[in-house]
């Protein structure tokens, strides 16, 4: 099992439901507030806060809840103002650990990123640090059901796309970051709708995790970083073998 992938299928099966959703919740809303604020609330004008917008009704976010955040950044009264911040570090066993966060207090959050390091045998690193290991890429999946494959990859590269896979249940699409937008709405055009699209970050390699005092560290201290409030994404490089997995998500529960 590698990485960011199959740490959010063990967050699903570790966290309760209610508990998960409050927070995810939380962190669709900033985002969406943010992006409202950088591109203004025309969703047909800001591809940021339409990403954020279709992203958070994927995961259930009432629209009342959407409509708020929008408004609320819209609003000359509202004084949250939210600075993008990365934090780059290594967890156990040498494990590369990049994270994504939306804070009104950089302070307070680097401090509590760098105390999740810190009692996880890993510790927080300076800017730079483990960012080149971690491609951005964008990434598009469509649902396989009812789609001509060789109909999609020839729409797709012609749109721009840079590399077409075939997962479980649906086709995946890579494009460069800056294109990301213009091959979406090129694919949305053509009649195909889109299961996710979004920026986002892969390990250029891996790290193997065998110990188990290290597969129990380094699940705490990715669970830990993913269930603060400020942050939005976390990317990892570890492989670990499924029983070890398993093993050491108990632990932690």
């Amino acid at each position: 099992m590698s990485g960011h992938s199959k740490w959010a299928t063990i967050k699903r099966k570790k966290a309760s439901i209610d508990a998960a959703r409050g927070v995810e919740f939380a962190k669709f809303s900033r985002e969406i507030m943010v992006a409202t604020k950088l591109g203004g609330p025309d969703l047909s004008a800001n591809f940021r806060l339409r990403t954020a917008v279709d992203k958070a009704k994927a995961a259930g976010l009432p629209k009342d809840n959407i409509k708020r955040a929008i408004e609320k950044a819209s609003g000359s009264a509202n004084s949250e103002n939210f600075e993008e911040m990365t934090y780059e570090g290594y967890g156990p066993g040498g494990v590369a650990v990049f994270i994504e966060a939306l804070t009104d207090n950089r302070n307070r959050t680097a401090g509590d990123i760098r105390s999740y390091f810190n009692k996880n045998l890993g510790n927080l690193g300076e800017t730079g640090c483990v960012g080149w290991m971690f491609k951005q890429e964008g990434v598009i999946t469509i649902k396989k059901d009812g789609i001509n494959q060789d109909e999609l990859l020839e729409k797709a590269l012609e749109a721009g796309a840079t590399d077409f896979s075939e997962e479980e249940g649906e086709y995946r699409i890579s494009t460069e970051p800056t294109e990301l937008q213009a091959v979406s709405e090129a694919l949305q055009a053509a009649g195909y709708e889109l299961a996710s699209y979004e920026v986002t970050r892969n390990a250029e390699n891996t790290i193997e995790i065998t110990d188990e005092n290290d597969a129990k560290h380094l699940l705490r201290l990715m669970d830990s970083i993913e269930n603060h409030d400020d942050v939005q994404n976390v990317y990892s490089n570890f492989d670990m073998d499924s029983d070890l997995y398993e093993k050491a998500s108990e632990w932690i529960n």
